[in-house]
């Protein structure tokens, strides 16, 4: 779903940098099918650089999003940023293949970003999350109150004594 309010007409642009700056809520996500965060808030500031021939794009994103722990399940803000250059260029056919450059056809009188954004804000949450308070020990949590009472209470010794059919085989090694 191609959101509106995501769309820049450059046609109507004089040339030289144009700025725009989105306010990036939860709804965004929503419409593109992801739930992972519970609430979002982040700031997108939008430069484009328009010249005669091609377009520059550069996307600076900064927030927090709103995730559960992988570890307990805990909902927390995480800091997110994140930042995308993008060349526009014109040409016969849409084409998006490459990462960094994307051409327009020639009678295109807007660019949409939607996708570009969602793919860098999700790119920017860590893979691993981990609430903040489990590395510094201040989170209080039934699900590690459990684990702690789970793990195991006394250390296993190494035992000293071994199975005499590894001696056997470990002369083996020593005796080259």
């Amino acid at each position: 779903m191609k959101q509106k309010e995501f769309n820049i007409p450059f046609s109507g642009l004089k040339q030289g940098k144009h700025n725009f700056n989105y306010q990036i809520e939860n709804t965004f996500f929503d419409s593109f099918g992801y739930d992972e965060f519970n609430a979002t808030n982040i700031n997108l500031d939008v430069v484009l650089h328009k010249t005669s021939t091609m377009m520059e794009v550069d996307m600076e994103a900064s927030g927090t999003v709103n995730v559960d722990c992988d570890i307990t399940s805990e909902p927390y803000d995480q800091a997110i940023s994140g930042d995308l250059h993008l060349i526009v260029k014109f040409g016969e056919e849409y084409n998006d293949e490459n990462d960094e450059i994307l051409i327009l056809p020639h009678n295109e009188h807007q660019l949409n970003i939607a996708q570009y954004v969602y793919e860098m804000l999700v790119l920017a949450v860590p893979q691993k999350r981990i609430h903040p308070g489990i590395e510094d020990g201040t989170l209080k949590s039934e699900v590690l109150d459990r684990l702690k009472e789970l793990q195991p209470k006394e250390k296993r010794l190494d035992k000293k004594e071994s199975d005499p059919r590894w001696d056997e085989l470990k002369k083996l090694l020593t005796d080259k």
